[in-house]
């Protein structure tokens, strides 16, 4: 009896032992594909911006297969290298910083007679460089995103507060009172961290208040449209959605109240997302969705979904609804495999899709990435190693990446925008970063990517 104690008392010891070693060699295994893809992902952005700094140096953007460059307006705002420095930095590319740091701090100039889109200027670009100042401390960086925000004041002079759509960099002059919630609401965050680090209140006052009239412009079951006129306030299209346009007026919302707090923006995003989860919400034989309504009345109107509405499982996942959240990512998933790379736009009643090309949008490997982040499911780190595969498979060239004019064909379209450096690369990275590379729960990501860090004396 004692002898079969014993040998039943070993045989668990050797058991435990063995069970040890499967799982450090697993273990090993695990972190060996991590840094494995780390390098991966490091590599294709090292490629891609190689390109810009042959074909494109000084401009805004690369066109790889033509070998050149090309710039948003009449002068370049260097959005590559603005865009790119915050993921360069997480990913320890010292060479690659110091080059974009050269080219800003020895070529951009806001004092120039040029009328600007306000909206994507805040994002990109002041939101780059105050990331910029919060990961490298370099004051340079503060004074050129101070600068830009005074010259972009102006936009916030309309009879009801909420931001002209452009506005001249030199003159002050503005334009475009026919605009979006999208272009009123998503400067939020950039507007914030300018106050926030220059210690000058005026810049989230202004935002906020063009955000409150907007918000106060609602429905009555609490929906927004999609285009509204900022000087009378009159809503020119009804159309409610989650997506371009409107997107990110929801997002910065929530974002808005994690970051500083603001708890009457968690009030807006509250009622926002009731309504949300009330009328645009739609699930179906084929996944659960997000579609279009009409804002009055709640009564669908589209079963449109698309790769920008997928920022909203990102959100969904920042407001802990992980429910709703895996949902939403098992549509964004079949979406994405439909045909290799995800289409632009979908009708999802019917899978069948309505605009084929892939401009290597970030939104998808966005809510994946967060999905991953707080429920650590494998099926996400699988899902967000499949993403990138996909990309390096179909617009991959030769001397770096281009986009895809239809995902039927995998016809290459030659461009390179900035956000593949600042969103797509990132968070293709950070599904394998080590952990000291970067922390989510200390920051939080603007629309762009970049990470506004909640300390900010």
């Amino acid at each position: 009896m004692i002898q079969t104690k014993q040998f039943m008392k070993s045989l668990l010891i050797m058991i435990s032992l063995c069970f040890t070693i499967v799982m450090a060699q697993a273990g090993s295994s695990k972190q060996d594909e991590n840094e494995m893809y780390a390098e991966r992902v490091k590599t294709a952005f090292i490629k891609g911006w190689g390109a810009y700094m042959d074909y494109a140096k000084g401009q805004d953007a690369v066109n790889p297969l033509a070998k050149k460059g090309h710039n948003w307006y009449s002068h370049s705002l260097l959005m590559t290298p603005v865009d790119a420095l915050s993921t360069m930095h997480i990913m320890g590319l010292k060479k690659e910083m110091e080059e974009a740091k050269e080219l800003i701090f020895s070529q951009l100039n806001f004092d120039i007679d040029m009328e600007i889109q306000q909206f994507e200027i805040a994002i990109r670009i002041m939101g780059g460089l105050l990331s910029a100042y919060q990961l490298d401390g370099d004051p340079r960086f503060l004074k050129l995103a101070e600068d830009l925000g005074k010259r972009m004041l102006p936009v916030f002079e309309s009879k009801t507060g909420m931001p002209y759509r452009l506005v001249n960099l030199k003159t002050g002059a503005v334009a475009g009172e026919i605009t979006n919630p999208c272009e009123i609401g998503s400067m939020l965050l950039e507007y914030g961290m300018l106050s926030k680090l220059t210690g000058n209140p005026i810049y989230y006052e202004k935002c906020k208040r063009g955000v409150v009239a907007t918000f106060e412009r609602r429905s009555k079951i609490g929906l927004v449209g999609t285009e509204i006129n900022i000087n009378t306030g009159e809503w020119v299209n009804k159309s409610a959605h989650i997506s371009g346009r409107i997107d990110a007026y929801y997002e910065y919302l929530l974002k808005g109240w994690l970051l500083f707090g603001d708890k009457d923006l968690k009030k807006m995003w509250d009622i926002h997302k009731k309504a949300i989860a009330n009328y645009l919400a739609d699930d179906v034989s084929t996944g659960f969705w997000y579609g279009y309504a009409d804002m009055d009345t709640g009564v669908r109107t589209a079963t449109r979904f698309g790769a920008l509405d997928c920022f909203y499982g990102a959100v969904l996942c920042l407001d802990r609804d992980f429910k709703s959240a895996k949902k939403l990512q098992q549509s964004i998933y079949k979406m994405w495999t439909l045909k290799g790379l995800e289409p632009e736009m979908i009708d999802y009643s019917t899978m069948n899709i309505i605009d084929s090309y892939y401009m290597i949008r970030p939104e998808a490997i966005e809510s994946t990435y967060y999905l991953w982040h707080y429920t650590k499911d494998p099926k996400y780190y699988e899902q967000g190693k499949h993403m990138f595969e996909s990309i390096e498979k179909y617009c991959q060239v030769d001397n770096g990446y281009v986009q895809i004019k239809n995902v039927e064909t995998m016809e290459k379209w030659d461009t390179l925008e900035s956000f593949f450096f600042a969103e797509t690369m990132k968070y293709c990275y950070l599904f394998f970063a080590p952990k000291e590379a970067f922390n989510l729960d200390k920051c939080v990501l603007n629309t762009e990517a970049h990470p506004f860090f909640k300390t900010w004396k």
